[in-house]
């Protein structure tokens, strides 16, 4: 398949799946988006005939994945942007409180996520931004000792919007993490980061990665069967 930032919509079956050639990707990567888009990034050069192949081998995950889509977006609780509601943060609830004045646009006090009054025009992007800083400043000092369990070293830490993905990493040993994470309990967090570390060794979801995950963390099983039953009453701002 060609080269290039362009994006091909690959029909395989009764799935529409958006191709990306990407000269950076060794393996095929093959992702259900927040909207239900299929996706896959490819390394330059794979067959057409091979990726359907790949594609087809992948049809019970992939619908599995577009199953919990639909859950997801039936049952995540609506939120409002007024005193009272309720914001995870850390695995804890904080109930919402506007302000008229504060140090910050979302801040949180005594047990209170503060949002000023004049960025209500705006409650998702400011509550994002808190989230984001909040990651920044908790996530490194909680990274640093899986990694050197699994004895890897993180080039660099962002946290970002990433769709429905918790993380990701790339081979240069860069880690992204979705902003949403900082809403997870701290034990959920470590899980999410030891996976992404766990890619730098090995990047895909073999028996091998698992193992690996496994050792670093004997009860990630039951950490990530949590973490799916904690997806759906996370905060997502609509798109």
């Amino acid at each position: 398949m060609k080269g290039g930032a362009d994006v091909e919509v690959l029909r395989v079956d009764d799935l529409d799946v958006h191709v990306r050639v990407s000269e950076r990707r060794r393996q095929v990567r093959l992702t259900v988006e927040r909207d239900s888009t299929v996706s896959v990034t490819v390394p330059p050069g794979i067959g057409q005939l091979e990726l359907v192949k790949l594609i087809r081998s992948r049809r019970r995950w992939l619908y599995g994945k577009l199953a919990e889509r639909a859950l997801l977006s039936n049952c995540r609780p609506p939120r409002e942007y007024v005193s009272g509601e309720g914001f995870p943060y850390l695995g804890r609830s904080h109930r919402l409180l506007v302000v008229e004045t504060g140090s910050a646009d979302v801040r949180l006090l005594r047990g209170r996520l503060e949002i000023r009054q004049d960025v209500l025009h705006d409650p998702p992007m400011a509550l994002i931004a808190w989230y984001t800083r909040r990651g920044e400043s908790w996530l490194p000092g909680r990274l640093s000792p899986w990694a050197k369990r699994l004895d890897v070293a993180c080039e660099e830490l962002r946290v970002r919007p990433l769709g429905y993905r918790w993380g990701s990493c790339s081979l240069r040993g860069r880690l992204n993490i979705h902003w949403a994470t900082m809403q997870l309990p701290p034990d959920l967090i470590d899980y999410v980061l030891v996976h992404e570390l766990a890619h730098l060794h090995v990047p895909d979801h073999s028996d091998r990665f698992w193992r690996l995950v496994q050792r670093a963390m004997p009860d990630f099983g039951a950490r990530r069967d949590r973490l799916r039953r904690l997806g759906p009453d996370l905060w997502l701002p609509e798109t």
